[in-house]
């Protein structure tokens, strides 16, 4: 089978990035850039990020997760500690978390390291949620394989019994993770494909405000 896809393009021309205008401090401009995204009504999950790790083979791979918060240390997002996401930052917490928002011709790419947030702080989020999506966190063993969907079906219902009107207890192998950023890229589509591409690199305690050619 065969595609030819050379004439999907478009002309990115919603929006300039200098270095000029942008945020002195990389998490103010991340903040500013969220929030135009979430009020501009044009993303469904504007907290929808590409994690990328390197797996247990030595391959990047990346995957869509969530963000749940994040402040002046990093960015956090919560997941099963043995699933493969979280095997492969145990053995390499080097990642990337990337954010792509079309309606605004935006991305941007954030470098740094993955380490687990305290207990309290995976107790604290786990209880937040929905009682559905606690109890899907025990019934789901993240990244194995099972025989079909029955098996989870079943298990939910069984938990769903169990804990009627009960705490739901977080499993042990569950929880945060905070990426520590080391670099930030802003990208920001223009004509021509001449985008406008801003990276702020982390100097000591300094950020680093470059321009990048497209």
């Amino acid at each position: 089978m065969k595609e030819n896809l050379h004439q999907d393009r478009k002309s990115y021309e919603k929006g300039t990035l200098s270095e000029a205008t942008v945020d002195i401090n990389p998490f103010q401009q991340f903040r500013s850039w969220f929030h135009e995204t979430k009020n501009s009504g044009g993303v469904d999950e504007a907290n929808a990020m590409t994690l990328t790790t390197i797996d247990l083979h030595g391959f990047p791979r990346g995957r869509v997760v969530l963000l749940k918060k994040y402040d002046e240390l990093g960015f956090y997002f919560y997941t099963n500690y043995n699933s493969e996401k979280g095997k492969s930052i145990a053995l390499n917490n080097k990642v990337s978390i990337s954010f792509f928002w079309p309606n605004l011709e935006r991305q941007i790419i954030i470098k740094g390291r993955a380490l687990k947030t305290s207990e309290a702080d995976s107790e604290n989020y786990f209880h937040s949620r929905p009682k559905g999506s606690q109890l899907g966190a025990i019934v789901s063993q993240q990244s194995s394989v099972v025989a079909n969907r029955e098996v989870l079906e079943v298990k939910l219902k069984e938990l769903e019994e169990a804990y009627e009107g009960k705490e739901i207890p977080k499993p042990e192998d569950w929880g945060g993770f905070l990426v520590k950023p080391m670099e930030f890229e802003f990208w920001q589509g223009r004509p021509n494909r001449l985008h406008d591409r801003i990276r702020y690199r982390l100097k000591g305690h300094d950020w680093i405000i470059e321009r990048l050619a497209p």
